[in-house]
């Protein structure tokens, strides 16, 4: 088989392990002679995933007991509503940072549900800097997204909100370093870059902020309809969730998160590295705004045809999607928690030959 590197930002790659287990099992899991994705979300075999998962979530992110974990679909665009719908509640007003087009997404939705306020400038190319009476005291939330995959930045420190809760879209950094969750009321995050494929959205939240939504809001979109039941009110994403179990496994077994980080600096430095040193790249992203998930770069000197025979070259040579967001165009390097070093290292040497020969 071909040895592909898949930086897509999302259906990300998965470990290979990961996918060997799911093989493995893929018609007979667990002696049940059924695969994962035939069997009941009631059964106990499926229980015990779903058990397994939250346990093991709850590891490696050291959440505390008065926090709710729930395995739900609609991705993290369907909790650009689910957020304001139950949150934005006592005082119908909520604060948002504007970060990069996945923040403005949310920031437009939530204004269908009251007054909400941007926070700090809008900006697509760096963090905001922000301090705590920036912030409404009487907002029923804050809103960031920790990381952005269009981008390419990230908090590097979390902004004090004082008693309001924060919201935190998580959906391109959950699980790439150790995060303190006591810090937030909420966080959410699609599965399909660390967790695992399509179809599964994690929400963390704080025990206060559910049961707050009034009576209008349906119920398949009130955060105590599936605190009630477990994250199995009506039949949830179970093959997600199960490989969302293994990925939870592996990173364990790696040495948990501190371990992961570990990992994705060394990979973001070599990456980073090789673009600053480059005279015919630039990474626009500097300082401590850069994301180690998500390295956007472009030609230094704006030629789009030579970002185009790059593109195709490094395709030709194993190293997939590497096309920049059509918004912003260039190119993007997504290296979420599966990409191995190896797979960095692949492409350090191919934009130094690449380099070498379009000089």
């Amino acid at each position: 088989m071909k040895q592909v590197y898949n930086f897509s930002a999302g259906p990300a790659m998965l470990p290979k392990s990961v996918l060997k287990t799911a093989q493995a099992e893929m018609l007979d899991f667990n002696g049940s002679g059924m695969s994962v994705m035939e069997l009941s979300h009631r059964s106990k075999w499926f229980i015990d995933i779903l058990e397994a998962a939250e346990a093991n979530l709850r590891k490696l992110l050291d959440i505390p007991d008065n926090y709710h974990v729930l395995f739900l679909q609609g991705g993290a665009s369907q909790q650009f509503a689910m957020v304001p719908m139950n949150l934005m509640v006592r005082n119908k007003k909520a604060d948002y940072v504007l970060t990069g087009s996945w923040s403005k997404k949310a920031y437009k939705e939530a204004q269908l549900f009251g007054e909400v306020r941007v926070v700090g400038e809008d900006t697509n190319n760096h963090i905001p800097k922000l301090t705590k009476d920036m912030f409404d005291p009487n907002a029923d939330y804050v809103h960031i997204t920790t990381n952005n995959t269009i981008e390419g930045t990230a908090f590097s420190t979390l902004p004090d909100t004082g008693d309001v809760p924060l919201v935190a879209d998580m959906s391109s950094n959950i699980l790439s370093t150790p995060i303190d969750v006591s810090k937030f009321g909420l966080i959410y995050a699609g599965a399909q870059k660390n967790i695992g494929p399509a179809g599964l959205t994690i929400v963390i939240i704080r025990d206060d902020l559910v049961g707050q939504a009034p009576a209008t809001v349906p119920t398949m979109f009130n955060y105590e309809t599936h605190v009630k039941n477990k994250s199995s009110f009506n039949t949830p994403p179970t093959y997600s969730i199960y490989i969302a179990k293994l990925v939870f496994d592996w990173l364990l077994d790696l040495g948990g998160l501190e371990e992961m980080e570990r990992l994705n600096r060394a990979k973001a430095d070599l990456l980073y590295q090789a673009l600053d040193e480059s005279k015919l790249f630039d990474a626009p992203i500097k300082g401590e705004d850069r994301s180690i998930m998500n390295v956007p770069f472009i030609a230094a000197n704006g030629d789009q045809e030579l970002e185009a025979k790059f593109i195709s070259e490094a395709k030709a040579a194993g190293l997939e999607t590497l096309k920049g967001h059509r918004s912003v165009g260039g190119m993007r390097a997504s290296i979420y928690n599966a990409m191995p070093l190896a797979g960095v290292e692949a492409l350090v040497d191919f934009i130094k030959k690449f380099e070498e020969s379009n000089q």
